[in-house]
């Protein structure tokens, strides 16, 4: 079973919650371990998201990250893993999660993921 990094994460209310208003976090130096061979992979994270209630806390979602440093993990799989735990924690009206890979072997990866709450 993987750690519970989201415990990590921390949020503060939304001053704004009769408005939609959209949050955009860019992430540029994202960092995992490739499952299969253990050589780093490096990307860039967007995060963006309509909030509810409450809005993430940026230090904490730095640290949250960070703990995928050392993490053999997929790119599709870490990717959907940090929607889940935004969306779990954040409970947002709408969040995408776009992760963009560096190179490697000459090709690049990216993995796009959205929540939209009904």
């Amino acid at each position: 079973m993987a750690p519970a990094f989201h415990e990590i994460l921390e949020t503060f209310d939304n001053q704004y919650p009769n408005r939609d208003y959209v949050i955009e976090i860019a992430c540029p130096e994202f960092t995992s371990v490739c499952p299969k061979t253990g050589q780093p992979d490096f990307g860039q994270l967007t995060i963006t998201y309509t909030p509810d209630c409450t809005c993430v806390e940026l230090k904490s979602l730095k640290l949250y990250l960070q703990q995928f440093r050392n993490q053999g993990v997929f790119y599709e799989n870490v990717t959907n893993r940090i929607l889940d735990d935004l969306v779990a924690v954040l409970s947002p009206r709408r969040l995408k999660l776009v992760a963009a890979f560096t190179p490697r072997g000459g090709i690049t990866t990216t993995v796009t993921v959205v929540h939209q709450t009904p």
